[in-house]
C-alpha cells in the first residue's frame, strides 16, 4: 500500500522541481534577453530558425531558456535544495551554456566561427552568468516556496 502513495508524491515533487526550473530558466531568460535585446542581439537568436524578427528571437530565446532550466532541475535536484547552493550551480551552468550555446551551437548554426573569444563574447560570457545566477536563485526560492506549503 505504501508505494502507490509514494509513487505520486515522487512524480509530484519531481514534477515541482522540473516547473521550478523552468520558472527559474524564463526568470533568467527575460533578464538575459533585456541585455540581449539592448545591444541588438535578439535579431541574432531568430536567424538561429530562419527569422530576422525580434519576436522570433524572443520566442526562441525564451523556449531554450525553458528548456536549460528544465534540465537544470533535472540535473541538480540533489544539490540545488539550498540557496546558496543553487546559485553557485546556476552561474556554473551558465558558463557551460555560454561555451555550448553562443561559443559552438550558435556560431555552428549561423556559419561563423566557432570559439571565438572577442568583446561580444565577454558580453555574452556576462549575460550567461545573469541568467545562471536568476535561474540558481528563482529556482532556490520556488524549492524552498514548496517545501513551506
Amino acid at each position: 500500500m505504501t508505494t502507490a502513495h509514494t509513487a505520486p508524491a515522487a512524480t509530484s515533487a519531481w514534477l515541482t522541481r522540473l516547473v521550478a526550473g523552468i520558472i527559474g530558466g524564463l526568470a533568467g531568460g527575460l533578464m538575459f534577453g533585456v541585455l540581449m535585446q539592448m545591444m541588438g542581439m535578439i535579431g541574432m537568436v531568430a536567424m538561429l530558425v530562419g527569422s530576422s524578427s525580434v519576436v522570433i528571437g524572443w520566442l526562441v530565446h525564451l523556449a531554450i531558456s525553458a528548456f536549460i532550466g528544465a534540465t537544470f532541475a533535472l540535473i541538480f535536484t540533489r544539490w540545488a535544495a539550498r540557496i546558496p547552493v543553487a546559485l553557485l550551480l546556476g552561474a556554473g551552468y551558465g558558463i557551460v551554456w555560454w561555451v555550448l550555446g553562443a561559443l559552438l551551437i550558435m556560431p555552428a548554426r549561423l556559419g561563423m566561427p566557432v570559439f571565438a573569444i572577442n568583446m561580444t563574447a565577454a558580453m555574452s560570457l556576462m549575460g550567461h552568468l545573469i541568467y545562471g545566477l536568476v535561474l540558481g536563485l528563482v529556482y532556490g526560492l520556488v524549492q524552498h516556496r514548496s517545501h513551506k506549503d
